[in-house]
């Protein structure tokens, strides 16, 4: 009976060694067709807790970085990007002083500057110690914000549209990585629907406009750049606004090239801002240009609601967008959730402003399969702008009665 004992049990421990060991390989095997950009950001700042030390970061961050100068250099000379120097950059941020700081974004800070020739530019520099940025949870790690700077550097060094933030030059030394860009003068589309106290968006012909320029960008990334582009992060405060306020999308730090065929994915974990991620891509970590289309759908509601993807209903609790809009917008209710600090739709305008809301509530629909194309969704917007703006018209038995 001992024997036996003992034989089974040594046995069946080894029978779990085997199990684990080809458990461990087939998972270690399965890893991602791309590399995976980070996790999802919090709604919060990071606190010390989730914090690293800085020297392994700064380490790890140089390495990722110090690999590299050919091919930014290559990347940037292809584009037909400009080289800026350190130290004009340095003496034109004041040493990147928090006075110039605008804001963040997916690998480092942002700052404001204007140059020598008078232009104002916005400079985003690499951060390669510990971010104080809720862009991910935690910290966003090193390696990733490497990657996340030679997105931008890749992409926008090639890409070009009106709706497209344009990359004017870079800077790179042994230690440091600098993007300039056209300086957005009007801000981010987020602050004028959540911040701002006074802002021109307080009529529906101009929040569809927006809306119609950011699909624009996106259906260009989708539909004609070569190869095909996801973007990964598109939500309120990657859309920006220059001085004749034209909307332009922004932050390609966590795009991904995407497949040529539409029915393929990338599989990879998921990545980008919480209450904007498609959750069926969280879900099956399967991204497709769809992933793009449900988080420009809770862009389209925020533009209709004037409430945050994730915000506090009447009880203090927190409430996605999509709970609260899209069961009124299937009943054909959308005046019960149009932002209220917006003059209600003329008669001439409703009908614009109800076909916005079947297109967001198509675009967050559960399967990506059954959203719209972002191609789809311009010709959508543009019939519904073109509908908010005709002008009123009056019957002649009206007119008659009126004089």
């Amino acid at each position: 009976m001992i024997a036996f004992l003992v034989v089974g049990c040594v046995g069946s421990f080894s029978l779990l060694l085997v199990v684990g060991f080809f458990v461990f390989r087939y998972c270690k095997g399965r890893g991602c067709r791309v590399h995976d950009s980070g996790r999802l950001e919090e709604t919060v700042s990071p606190s010390p807790t989730n914090r690293v030390s800085n020297q392994p970061q700064a380490s790890l961050a140089h390495a990722v970085l110090e690999k590299r100068p050919s091919q930014l250099t290559s990347l940037a000379n292809t584009g037909g990007l400009e080289e800026f120097s350190l130290e004009v950059l340095i003496q034109a941020t004041n040493n990147f002083s928090e006075d110039h700081k605008i804001g963040t974004g997916s690998f480092g800070s942002v700052y404001r500057a204007t140059m020598d020739d008078g232009r104002e530019v916005a400079i985003k520099r690499a951060e390669t110690m510990t971010s104080t940025s809720s862009y991910a949870v935690g910290t966003m790690r090193q390696e990733d914000k490497g990657n996340a700077f030679v997105n931008e550097l890749q992409y926008l060094s090639r890409l070009h549209h009106k709706n497209l933030v344009r990359l004017l030059g870079f800077c790179e030394t042994s230690d440091e990585r600098v993007l300039v860009y056209e300086y957005m003068r009007n801000g981010t589309l987020h602050d004028h629907l959540h911040k701002l106290q006074s802002s021109p968006f307080m009529s529906w012909a101009t929040r569809l406009r927006i809306a119609l320029d950011a699909a624009r960008g996106i259906e260009y990334l989708h539909e004609y750049a070569v190869p095909p582009i996801i973007h990964r992060d598109i939500k309120t405060s990657n859309i920006l606004l220059d001085a004749t306020w034209t909307a332009k999308v922004s932050d390609f730090g966590l795009s991904l090239i995407g497949p040529e065929d539409e029915k393929s994915h990338l599989s990879l974990q998921a990545a980008g801002t919480v209450g904007y991620v498609d959750p069926e891509y969280y879900r099956f970590q399967q991204l497709t240009n769809k992933s793009d289309v449900y988080s420009f759908g809770i862009v389209l509601l925020e533009l209709l609601t004037g409430l945050k993807a994730i915000h506090h209903n009447e009880n203090g609790a927190p409430r996605n967008v999509v709970d609260f809009a899209v069961p009124y917008i299937g009943r054909n209710e959308i005046h019960r959730v149009l932002d209220s600090r917006v003059p209600a739709p003329t008669p001439f305008e409703i009908e614009g402003v109800a076909s916005v809301g079947w297109v967001a509530a198509a675009c967050v629909r559960a399967e990506g399969r059954h959203r719209p194309s972002m191609l789809e969704i311009v010709k959508s917007l543009e019939k519904a702008l073109t509908d908010c703006l005709l002008p009123p018209t009056f019957s002649p038995s009206s007119t008659e009665s009126s004089t």
